[in-house]
């Protein structure tokens, strides 16, 4: 015969939890293990949670234990319970935490809109901005010097957690004296013999010099050139090519600079990146300005 039920039900969560456990499992002994607690105590804490909802959850027997109907129609709102009270703990969390963000961003790349959209949506938030080197991503947020950045891969990916926003084609940039400067578009092998500056990260170095190469020729080695302007500077001085983006606006700046597209490689991407599970309404709120925001836009050449 069941008992009264207390309509003033006080569940403790963490009982709660335990039920789930178990009716998850399907045996005390596992569910005990999983918790890290003795099944004798487990044991206690559930017939105590059916003594305070006055029905039997769980049916035992040797060979484990089995819900009952009531235990059924528990367990569904036993785990909307614990997943509500994640949401309310997080959001809690997150209400407490200081209203603060810096936005990190590399070279030739505009994140003005987003960080325009952002302080719009969240008036109460300081949001701050920080340039960054071309390779200055990834170190800014492993030493926390920016909350999430906005960059060209490709980048380190250990600690990071990364989300493309766009993808762009890649052209070469010539002087406007180049053999290839009057072509309506290029491939890798019209540029199998000609020099090409490089930088000192090898794997930026490899994306961007696009080697090795399917045919197993490299691109002949010109300086390391590390700083934009003296990378444009020196293809304009000398008959030598760069790989960009295709909506590099160097020859803007650079009249006597131009692009030809690049066909036959794989595009450009930009991506968002944060640290490794990392997660604040803010964070949350600026990737959602970023993918709407963060397009192809006019760079600063000047800096790298």
């Amino acid at each position: 015969m069941t008992e009264p039920v207390d309509t003033a039900v006080d569940l403790d969560l963490r009982v709660v939890r335990y039920f789930v456990a178990v009716a998850q499992r399907g045996h005390f002994g596992r569910a005990a293990a999983a918790l890290h607690i003795t099944q004798p105590s487990l044991s206690r804490q559930i017939r105590g949670l059916e003594k305070r909802l006055g029905t039997p959850l769980l049916l035992r027997t040797p060979q484990g234990s089995h819900l009952t109907e009531a235990g059924r129609t528990f367990l569904t709102h036993a785990e909307s319970l614990l997943g509500m009270a994640a949401t309310a703990a997080a959001h809690t969390r997150a209400a407490g935490a200081p209203t603060r963000i810096t936005v990190g961003y590399t070279t030739n790349l505009v994140v003005a809109a987003a960080v325009r959209e952002l302080r719009r949506r969240r008036p109460d938030a300081e949001v701050y901005v920080r340039h960054l080197t071309w390779n200055g991503a990834h170190p800014a947020l492993v030493e926390h010097l920016v909350d999430v950045a906005v960059t060209r891969l490709p980048i380190p990916t250990d600690g990071v957690d990364v989300t493309v926003l766009y993808r762009e084609p890649r052209a070469l940039l010539v002087s406007r004296r180049h053999r290839l400067a009057t072509r309506d578009a290029v491939v890798l092998e019209d540029v199998a013999g000609e020099t090409m500056p490089r930088v000192s990260d090898p794997v930026w170095d490899s994306y961007w010099r696009t080697g090795p190469r399917p045919q197993g020729w490299q691109a002949p080695d010109g300086p390391v050139l590390d700083d934009a302007a003296e990378m444009f500077d020196y293809i304009a001085e000398n008959d030598a090519v760069l790989i960009v983006p295709a909506d590099s606006r160097v020859p803007d700046l650079q009249p006597e600079l131009t692009t030809v597209p690049l066909h036959g490689v794989e595009p450009s991407e930009v991506a968002l990146v944060r640290r490794h599970g990392e997660s604040t309404d803010l964070l949350t709120e600026f990737a959602s300005c970023a993918s709407e925001f963060v397009k192809a836009g006019t760079p600063s050449p000047r800096r790298r």
